[in-house]
């Protein structure tokens, strides 16, 4: 492949990079909705009664 093809084809492949970087989420907020998910999950599993709740625990 000559030089100048190959260096028209990394280019184009560089730009159609950076066009699917602009589209996606930014990273903070992707870490804002992680973040609230695991929140969101953690509440309700806090509402749920515990399965063992019943049973009393002896110790020896």
């Amino acid at each position: 492949m000559h030089s100048d093809i190959h260096l028209m084809l990394h280019g184009q492949d560089a730009d159609e990079l950076r066009a699917a970087a602009t589209r996606q989420v930014p990273r903070e907020r992707l870490r804002l909705r992680l973040g609230s998910a695991l929140v969101a999950l953690g509440l309700r599993l806090l509402q749920q009664p515990c399965p063992s709740a019943d049973r009393v625990a002896r110790l020896a």
